[in-house]
């Protein structure tokens, strides 16, 4: 087994797990089973509920400042991946250091239903919903069927997965072109394609099949009706293990590129409060179906007739969480570790109001003009913006060296503003105020989109950044500071010769 190399340590008391029917009070430390900025989430949440916390990190990661801001830090590996990933050694680490639950955040381990169950078998708290409802909601397919025993829309699709193209075809024929092929155990826009012709559905099914395997170690896939040019709606859940759900209103997570979302919004600009409080019963009715516990997002496609249609449930913390919590004032971390902790929710559904807007924008170590190809490198500047309902939930700062072997987020900026020509106002300022050099990002892209008149009168969906590609025309400008640099690689480079 792997050596733990500590690095913070605040000694925990010997003996102190427990099983997780026996604990009654708050958690005494929290093993923060993630990396970034998300980490960095988790672990305020924890300082401010006077809980401690253990992170982990690869050697790559080892300057990370969640690393630096967690009581105790623990390198895992081997590699930069592998030991987030390898789910015995953290719960192993998590006891020996007397850890009472796991906080997975987003991505890794956090949908991993074997590893709650480990979590569970070690008497360790799994800061999530069940393994139960991760296993059920985990498969696109059977959530579909749960969706319609429960009477929520579902888009038209194959019942269960589709095993040979002949299938696939006799389905798309029947329903009507586009379609769109889904991996069953598929999340983040992995194993999706859509297709309008026998052709194109005859070269994708099988690539779709191998992405989904090679993402997700299924290769089984299923075939929906393809919506077009729909919102993509999504509903935050809070249930505790008492009987008690609640929604906090929804997020509009339309602008996307290739099925990973870009910009997050909240409320939604087209959604009356009638259909608000039909989608949320909707959400609520689907959570209770799973005996569902902790937070999780219900997500729907909005087509341009209004109807809504149940796509997926993911069961944990989402990126976007953000927007939520700051046109409700509610942390919905914290209420996750209260949660898990057996505390039944404070509050409910008629306490849920929305005041505001708010939008988050991902600032990813990316380069949309290229594809949005990731990129990496050294953080030569950084200043981040400030002001009214301004938020920053970020990891990276000067001198930074951007891995290349995670996610390319960097942070998150999220603004909240009392109308929502207010809230676009201030993401556009905000965002020129932030100054993040030495790698390319989505800065001066997100800059883009909100000077678009389009964006501004709330007309997207979908479909917006492939009916606007000028949004990528934006000009990039040159700091002073960059060309120095880059001159003096330049210099260095040509004497070394």
């Amino acid at each position: 087994m792997l050596a733990y190399a500590l690095l913070f340590h605040r000694p925990a008391p010997e003996g102190r797990v427990r099983t997780v029917e026996s604990r009654r009070d708050m958690f005494k430390k929290i093993l923060v089973a993630n990396r970034g900025e998300i980490a960095m989430r988790i672990i305020r949440a924890c300082r401010e509920l006077n809980i401690a916390t253990a992170a982990i990190y690869s050697e790559a990661d080892s300057t990370g400042i969640y690393v630096k801001k967690a009581d105790e830090a623990y390198q895992v590996g081997p590699g930069p991946v592998k030991g987030f990933l390898d789910s015995r050694q953290i719960v192993d680490l998590a006891v020996r250091i007397g850890a009472d639950a796991i906080h997975p955040g987003y991505g890794f381990l956090s949908e991993n239903a074997e590893f709650a169950e480990l979590c569970q078998t070690a008497g360790i708290t799994f800061i999530g919903p069940s393994p139960h409802a991760i296993t059920l909601m985990g498969s696109k397919v059977k959530a579909r069927e749960l969706a319609k025993q429960v009477g929520v829309p579902i888009v038209p699709g194959t019942e269960g997965g589709v095993a040979d193209v002949k299938d696939g075809l006799a389905f798309a024929r029947q329903a009507g072109y586009p379609v769109i092929i889904k991996a069953s155990a598929g999340g983040g826009g992995r194993g999706l394609r859509v297709v309008r012709s026998d052709a194109e559905l005859r070269e994708n099914m099988e690539a779709a099949a191998r992405e989904a395997q090679a993402s997700f170690g299924d290769g089984s896939v299923f075939i929906e009706k393809y919506i077009e040019r729909p919102h993509h709606i999504e509903f935050q859940i809070l249930a505790d293990r008492h009987g008690h759900i609640i929604h906090l209103g929804e997020r509009d997570c339309s602008i996307q590129r290739r099925h990973q979302k870009l910009i997050e919004i909240a409320p939604s600009l087209i959604l009356t409060p009638k259909l608000r409080d039909t989608m949320g019963e909707a959400a609520i009715t689907i959570a209770r179906a799973v005996q569902y516990d902790n937070a999780g997002t219900v997500e729907f496609l909005l087509d341009q007739d209004g109807r809504f249609y149940f796509i997926e449930m993911n069961p944990r913390l989402q990126v976007e969480h953000t927007v939520t919590e700051q046109i409700t004032a509610i942390d919905i971390v914290r209420h996750q570790i209260s949660i898990a902790a057996g505390k039944p929710l404070d509050i409910r559904q008629h306490d849920v109001t929305l005041q505001g807007h708010a939008i988050q924008c991902r600032i990813n170590a990316e380069d949309p003009k290229n594809n949005f190809m990731p990129c990496t490198g050294t953080v030569t500047a950084y200043l981040s913006p400030g002001g009214i309902g301004v938020r920053i939930d970020g990891a990276v700062y000067k001198d930074y060296t951007v891995p290349p072997y995670y996610d390319a987020l960097l942070a998150k900026l999220t603004v909240r503003g009392r109308t929502w020509e207010e809230t676009v106002s201030r993401m556009r300022r905000s965002l020129e105020e932030y100054v993040l050099r030495g790698v390319k990002t989505t800065i001066p892209f997100m800059k883009a989109i909100m000077q678009d008149p389009d964006f501004l009168a709330g007309r997207f969906d979908t479909s917006y950044l492939d009916t606007h590609p000028d949004l990528y025309h934006y000009d990039e400008i040159e700091q002073p500071e960059d060309l120095v640099l880059a001159l003096a690689a330049a210099i260095a480079a040509y004497e070394g010769l």
